[in-house]
């Protein structure tokens, strides 16, 4: 679907790897779909026992691309037809297999966002985790309302969510977010030596005590819902467009 996203499955485990370097991995329409197929087509394949998210060039993501962004606040709104990135989120969501995010230098927006969805998270040394959404006018996307505050609690989940204030790797791994810190460039490594040991494991129980763990699906969607309703209104506001539009006017100095 595009070059972009690199899906790869050995010894059990699919990898889906964000490869735009050019644009720090800033994710398209397109990527979305792509990583939303390749979550959902594992569903069905029992040779697939884990997933591992990750981005290549020591980026994780840029997030999402705010030409996109613009596009989409000046263009014809289309209630009927969801956002691709809430595809990829509600794939995400409906997704029953463990899934590791190897997380190698910026998460930012969404990039931060699929991390809170994730079952085990390892970062390198240079990741910083941001979501500057209140900066472009925007709210919080993908349920991370709801997933932040039960992680870390409400008052570091304001900092990230309201204030877009940023979290290094080691200040994730203290506030319980991120499981392990590694050296720059062995966050994949690392991550296949966990998905490994996930594979060893009796697959039915995995799957049992992982959906006791996780909040029930329904609500993480009726809050993804809640929280798009809220941002395509936001995005479509002046300050949101202005915030756009000043984005490429630095870009350009």
């Amino acid at each position: 679907m595009t070059e972009h996203i690199i899906v790869a499955d050995e010894d059990s485990t699919r990898t889906i790897t964000m490869r735009r370097p050019e644009k720090k991995n800033t994710l398209t329409q397109d990527m979305y779909l792509a990583m939303s197929d390749a979550i959902d087509t594992a569903q069905s394949n029992p040779a697939i026992r884990c997933l591992i998210l990750t981005g290549r060039s020591g980026v994780f993501t840029a997030g999402n691309d705010i030409a996109d962004f613009l596009q989409a606040a000046t263009a014809e709104p289309d209630a009927a037809r969801p956002r691709n990135s809430v595809i990829f989120l509600q794939s995400l969501v409906n997704n029953t297999k463990p899934i590791i995010a190897a997380v190698d230098g910026i998460a930012i927006g969404i990039g931060t966002t699929m991390v809170f969805h994730c079952d085990y998270v390892i970062a390198s040394t240079t990741t910083t985790f941001s979501s500057p959404f209140i900066q472009y006018g925007l709210v919080p996307e993908g349920a991370s309302s709801l997933l932040l505050p039960r992680m870390v609690g409400h008052q570091r989940a304001f900092s990230m969510l309201v204030m877009g204030q940023a979290m290094s790797a080691e200040d994730a791994l203290e506030a319980g977010f991120v499981n392990t810190v590694v050296p720059p460039g062995h966050a994949v490594i690392e991550a296949r030596k966990v998905a490994r040991d996930i594979c060893a494991l009796p697959a039915d129980a995995v799957a049992i005590s992982r959906k006791l763990l996780k909040l029930p699906t329904e609500d993480l969607v009726r809050r993804i819902g809640q929280e798009d309703c809220f941002f395509g209104e936001r995005m479509r506001s002046p300050e949101a467009v202005a915030a756009f539009q000043n984005f490429f006017l630095r870009k350009k100095k």
